[in-house]
């Protein structure tokens, strides 16, 4: 059966730059995927003009049905798949603090819809296939200060209904108004991406151990010169795919469930007193 890869999230920035180099080194078949019609044809049509040749989807990963059929598309197209990327996400700079219904936009696009890829396109993972989820450095432990979140993501038998009330506690603390910045590093700026993000990458330790015949993990890709960052970014998002595709189709098949900083560096995520929290780019 002949290999295929998925890439959600993209027709621009980090993911573009992820299915641009699985054309060019990957051997079989690569799904560009976005919620964008147009936006995600233009991308295709960019790398076709660079002599690749990419497949699109249609993938809404904030929607159930459209997840589902893109599942039904790939197992009968090819039976099942080898390579996933979960890059789809958001970040609105507008508001350092946002409100519940910005924070929640956030929340259900950055890690809910894992759970609802995990649902449909995990069943179509092949042995030994990849999964590549992208975090950030908004995504490791240190990022929180309180103490009974933390010792809930420590929990050696953490599940992902764990996970899901440490994000439910967040969010409700911003609906009812008893949000404290003092439960976060760097003043709690963008809490909410903080809280998806430590989700993802809290969710790729308890999958992995759930799916033992693939290998799982999150990376930190660095401040990718993307829309998302804002202008901020640092890195070159084809340098920052080099990371990805180092997993994909470098790294050894035996490393699983870690935490893979933008300079290739196994970080422990456990660690809660780390100095990986994200600072000073708000």
């Amino acid at each position: 059966m002949a290999k295929v890869a998925v890439v959600t999230g993209a027709s621009k920035g980090l993911g573009f730059a992820i299915v641009k180099g699985l054309c060019e080194k990957f051997d079989g078949t690569v799904y560009l995927t976005s919620r964008d019609d147009q936006r995600s044809l233009e991308a295709v049509k960019k790398l076709k003009d660079l002599g690749f040749n990419p497949k699109y989807h249609q993938l809404d990963v904030t929607n159930e049905e459209s997840v589902k059929t893109f599942a039904d598309f790939i197992k009968t197209q090819h039976g099942g798949f080898d390579v996933l990327v979960n890059n789809a996400a958001i970040l609105e700079w507008d508001k350092i603090y946002p409100d519940y219904e910005a924070a929640k936009r956030n929340v259900d696009t950055n890690y809910r819809s894992l759970l609802r890829v995990e649902k449909y396109l995990y069943p179509l993972l092949i042995k030994g296939a990849r999964v590549v989820n992208i975090s950030s450095s908004c995504g490791h432990l240190s990022n929180l200060k309180n103490k009974q979140w933390i010792d809930a993501l420590l929990n050696p038998d953490l599940e992902v209904d764990d996970i899901n009330e440490f994000v439910d506690e967040y969010l409700e603390s911003v609906r009812n108004g008893t949000f404290d910045t003092a439960d976060f590093a760097d003043d709690g700026k963008h809490a909410e991406h903080r809280v998806s993000k430590i989700a993802v990458t809290a969710l790729t330790m308890v999958q992995q151990k759930k799916y033992k015949d693939i290998s799982l993990n999150a990376v930190h890709p660095g401040l990718v010169k993307t829309d998302m960052a804002n202008g901020k970014g640092v890195t070159d998002a084809d340098e920052a795919a080099k990371l990805v595709l180092y997993l994909i189709l470098e790294a050894s098949p035996n490393l699983k469930g870690v935490f893979l900083w933008h300079n290739k560096k196994i970080v422990d995520w456990y660690d809660p007193n780390g100095e990986y929290y994200c600072k000073g780019i708000w």
